[in-house]
């Protein structure tokens, strides 16, 4: 339902460098009536999927480890962050996007996956939403080592963990990625591993 409360005065684009940061000026109508004019910066860097690859028999998740610039700068002292595997859709469909993501980071070539929701992650400053997926695995589905693309300059480290360690890390801190944590704990709400 559009908001007719919104309207678009000026967009300003501040930086295509890596994705798009826009300056966005618009005019916002209160409750009462009243109009005022807002600033708001927001980074769009498209779409993606996220998904927690589980095997119920032996009671694991794979989950992958990579530096995060980001987190590093904000007093990560490693800037390394263990998460669910995820990238950008790149215009395909969220199903389509997250086997590719899937087979790139973790080297498991997943033919059914399980959309369980979608959300947005930071939407105070960024564009994105997150469609977030569950799928089984089995060690014959493992097709090449993962690790990334090497032309994105992704050099991830795949993890293999018992889901009670992985729970466990989340109590201790050492996940601390948001999208994770939401399927991670999907997982035990739903007793995906009984």
């Amino acid at each position: 339902m559009k908001n007719d409360n919104i309207k678009i005065i000026n967009t300003e684009v501040l930086s295509d460098n890596w994705y798009t940061l826009k300056k966005i000026t618009f005019e916002y109508t209160r409750k009462d009536g009243t109009t005022e004019i807002q600033n708001r910066e927001a980074y769009d860097r498209g779409n993606g999927a996220t998904i927690l690859l589980y095997n119920r028999a032996n009671q694991t998740v794979i989950l992958t480890r990579q530096f995060r610039l980001p987190t590093y700068i904000n007093g990560n002292e490693s800037g390394m962050l263990i998460e669910t595997c995820a990238g950008l859709l790149d215009k395909d469909n969220p199903e389509t996007a997250i086997k590719r993501e899937t087979e790139e980071e973790t080297g498991y070539k997943i033919k059914d996956v399980k959309k369980v929701f979608e959300a947005y992650m930071s939407p105070g400053s960024v564009t994105e939403i997150l469609y977030f997926f569950v799928a089984e695995y089995s060690k014959d589905m493992k097709v090449n080592e993962g690790g990334g693309h090497h032309d994105e300059q992704e050099n991830i480290e795949v993890l293999e963990l018992s889901f009670s360690d992985a729970l466990n890390k989340l109590e201790t801190g050492e996940i601390k990625d948001g999208k994770t944590i939401m399927l991670l704990q999907y997982a035990q709400i739903n007793n995906l591993m009984r």
